[in-house]
């Protein structure tokens, strides 16, 4: 059975860091491009970051380049998001996802993804 299970939201002041990470099982992760999206309240759900099988490529959102890193280690078969400089619109619940395929050009919809995890809540202070 695939799953995918977050951990690590909290509640941080601004400015401030935190590491989400990503535990899949049921499947081998270095066959898929892994990727964090977040939804906020009464938000559509956004793409994040993304990182290809083996880590050799990878995206980023706009309103988070610069700020956040995508990461993985296939050997434990987790995925990771080290975030700093936290705002206040960062607060959101923040999902792990499994691409449809190895790489992450294109598109970054949420039906380019087919297995995701619960989410993990992130709220930032003032």
């Amino acid at each position: 059975q695939v799953q995918l299970v977050e951990s690590g939201g909290d509640l941080v002041q601004s400015g401030r860091s935190l590491k989400l990470s990503c535990a899949a099982s049921g499947f081998t992760l270095d066959n898929y491009a892994v990727a964090w999206f977040r939804q906020a309240p009464g938000q559509e759900r956004e793409a994040v970051a993304c990182i290809s099988r083996l880590g050799e490529s990878s995206f980023y959102g706009d309103s988070v380049k610069g700020r956040f890193t995508i990461s993985r280690h296939n050997v434990k078969n987790e995925g990771y998001l080290y975030m700093t400089k936290l705002q206040l619109d960062d607060t959101a619940l923040y999902y792990c996802a499994r691409r449809r395929s190895a790489g992450c050009s294109g598109t970054h919809l949420v039906a380019d993804y087919d297995y995701w995890g619960q989410g993990t809540q992130v709220t930032v202070s003032s």
